[in-house]
């Protein structure tokens, strides 16, 4: 995966928006009832991979693809189902704006549609987002940690989501829908 740099108008590194996911199978990862998951997960990443304000994302010990950000780990939530494995990701954004584009429409849109036949209906934040410096990269353990802390806190500018999102300096803020809608057709998507 390609890291793109994102610099401000001074030409310092500007802060890039972490975002991480977590989901839980109701079956273990091999049972069939997931087959439509896995057959989608190239796609969506290539997708995702694409998509305007896309910067860079973990990829899984083990597996072919971008190297993983540390060792992989799940937050208190995850039950083992015989596999050791649950859906997560990891990655960086633009901004909350790209990152809503990139999971909200298309593909991963779609795919998302057919979460309730996949996933446990989740009792922690299905996401977080936080900013990190421009020269970071959030490790698992990170994710996690934010993760939590969402959940036992609620939103701040330590952890956040896009219904209470938090900008660069961390003051409470909205999102763009505009740009929301011009970065669904950067992607070619209508929105």
């Amino acid at each position: 995966t390609r890291a793109r740099a994102t610099r401000g108008e001074d030409g310092d590194e500007m802060k890039r928006l972490a975002l991480y996911t977590f989901g839980m199978f109701r079956e273990p990862s091999a049972h069939p009832v997931n087959d439509g998951f896995h057959q989608r997960n190239d796609r969506v990443f290539g997708v995702i991979e694409g998509a305007a304000g896309f910067i860079a994302r973990s990829g899984y010990e083990g597996d072919p693809g971008p190297e993983s950000w540390g060792e992989q780990v799940y937050p208190r939530f995850y039950v083992e189902r015989g596999d050791g494995y649950s859906p997560s990701t990891l990655s960086l954004w633009e901004s909350p704006e790209a990152a809503m584009a990139g999971s909200y429409s298309g593909i991963h849109a779609e795919a998302m549609s057919h979460g309730r036949t996949w996933f446990d209906k989740p009792q922690w934040p299905p996401y977080v987002a936080w900013w990190v410096e421009g020269d970071h990269r959030p490790d698992w353990a990170e994710a996690v940690d934010r993760h939590e802390y969402l959940h036992d806190h609620g939103p701040s500018a330590r952890a956040f989501d896009f219904k209470h999102p938090f900008d660069r300096e961390g003051n409470a803020t909205t999102i763009d829908r505009t740009l929301f809608k011009r970065l669904v057709e950067a992607n070619g998507v209508t929105a």
